[in-house]
C-alpha cells in the first residue's frame, strides 16, 4: 500500500515501551532454536498494511521449502497502526529486525532518493528491510503486460479492445521528464516547491475515448510541456542537471518507457488504470450481453444465460488486488534476488 509521505524526510515518534509490543527477531530466533530439528524455520515478515499481505506472500511463496517458511503479518497486533510512520519502521529503528524478523515496505520515493533522507538511507541499507523497487504494491498491479488478462477475469471476454503495453509505453515516455524533475526536487529537498501531488496532478489523464486514446497523450504532452518551462524558468540549476539526474535513474533501472511504474501507485490506479480499464470492460461485457441476445433461442435461455453471465463476473479493483501477472517483471525478480541473496546468507 502506498505509503502517504512525500517523499523528503520523515519521522517515527513512537515511544520505545510500545516497540516491546511486537515481538522482535531474538524472540523469534529463540523459538525456532527449540524447535524439533524436523521443524521448519520459521521467518516472520512484517509489511505495512493488509492489503500488502497478499503481494508479500505472492513474493515469499517461492522462497518456502522443507527448511523455512515465512509468516507474513502487520507490525503489531495491539495496535491499528499502518504504513511506514507506524510500528513498522519504529521496528526497524528499534533494531527489532534479525535473521527471522524482515521488514517488507513500498519503496515510494525511497529508493530513487538513494540515500538523501535518513528513511531512505534505511531501507537501502537495513539487511533485513526489503522495498517493492516500483512505487507500490498498486503499480505492479497495474503492470500493462497483464491488464489484458485482467479484463478477461472481469468480463470473461477476451476480445482484445485496448493496447495497454503501447498506451502504457507512451504515456510513460510523455510523463518522464517530469518524472525526472520531480526525482531532482525531491532530491535536493526543494518538494515544498513541486510536490508530489504536484506531478500527479498534471499527469492525470481525464476522461477519454478508448477508440482514439491519442487525442488524450497528446493533451497531456501539452501539459508536461507546460510544466517543464515553468520550472525550467524558476529553477535553471534543474535543467543544467537534468540529465545527469536521468542518467541515474537509468543506472538504478528506470527505463523511460515504464515510468508508470514509478509513480504514486494510487494516483496510478484510482485516476488512470481504473477508469480505464473501467471503459474496456464496459465494451467487453456489452460485447457478451449482446452475443447471448443474438443466439439465445429463447426469451427464457436468454435470462438464464444474462443471469449466470452477471453472477460469473467480478469487480475492476477487487481483480486488481489478485492480479499477479507482474511476476515477469525485471523488478519483481530484482525483489525476489534480493530476498534468496537474504537466505543464502544465513
Amino acid at each position: 500500500m502506498d505509503g502517504q509521505g512525500d517523499g523528503g524526510e520523515r519521522h517515527y515518534p513512537i515511544a520505545m515501551s510500545k516497540l516491546n509490543e511486537a515481538i522482535n527477531s531474538r524472540y523469534i530466533e529463540a523459538a525456532n532454536r527449540m524447535r524439533p530439528k524436523n521443524a521448519r524455520r520459521r521467518i516472520v515478515a512484517y509489511v505495512e498494511s493488509y492489503d500488502d499481505v497478499f503481494f508479500w506472500r505472492t513474493v515469499l511463496n517461492a522462497m518456502e521449502d522443507k527448511e523455512r517458511y515465512f509468516e507474513v503479518m502487520l507490525p503489531t497486533r495491539s495496535r491499528l497502526a499502518r504504513g511506514k510512520k507506524s510500528a513498522l519502521m519504529a521496528l526497524v529503528e528499534g533494531n527489532h529486525m534479525g535473521r527471522d524478523m524482515i521488514a517488507c515496505v513500498d519503496a515510494d520515493y525511497d529508493y530513487l532518493l538513494q540515500g538523501v533522507t535518513a528513511t531512505s538511507k534505511l531501507i537501502l541499507e537495513n539487511p533485513y528491510v526489503f522495498h517493492s523497487y516500483v512505487y507500490a504494491i498498486e503499480n505492479y498491479q497495474c503492470y500493462a503486460e497483464s491488464l489484458h488478462q485482467v479484463c478477461v477475469m472481469i468480463t470473461l471476454n477476451d476480445h482484445a479492445v485496448f493496447n495497454f503495453e503501447r498506451f502504457f509505453k507512451t504515456y510513460s515516455e510523455i510523463i518522464y521528464p517530469l518524472f525526472v524533475w520531480s526525482i531532482w526536487m525531491y532530491r535536493k529537498g526543494w518538494h515544498g516547491e513541486f510536490s508530489l501531488s504536484d506531478f500527479c496532478q498534471v499527469v492525470e489523464t481525464g476522461r477519454f475515448d478508448i477508440s482514439h486514446p491519442q487525442g488524450v497523450l497528446e493533451h497531456l504532452r501539452r501539459k508536461v510541456k507546460r510544466k517543464m518551462e515553468t520550472l525550467k524558468k524558476r529553477f535553471p540549476k534543474g535543467e543544467e542537471e537534468w540529465q545527469a539526474t536521468s542518467d541515474d535513474l537509468r543506472r538504478l533501472g528506470v527505463k523511460p518507457e515504464e515510468t508508470y511504474l514509478y509513480i504514486q501507485g494510487h494516483h496510478l490506479s484510482d485516476t488512470v488504470v481504473v477508469p480505464l480499464l473501467t471503459k474496456v470492460c464496459n465494451r467487453l461485457r456489452l460485447e457478451r450481453e449482446d452475443e447471448i441476445h443474438r443466439t439465445a433461442v429463447h426469451r427464457t435461455q436468454m435470462y438464464n444465460e444474462l443471469s449466470c453471465y452477471e453472477n460469473s463476473i467480478s469487480d475492476i479493483r477487487t481483480s486488481l488486488k489478485r492480479n499477479t501477472g507482474y511476476m515477469g517483471c525485471e523488478q519483481f525478480k530484482l525483489l525476489q534476488e534480493d530476498i534468496r541473496n537474504y537466505l543464502d546468507a544465513q
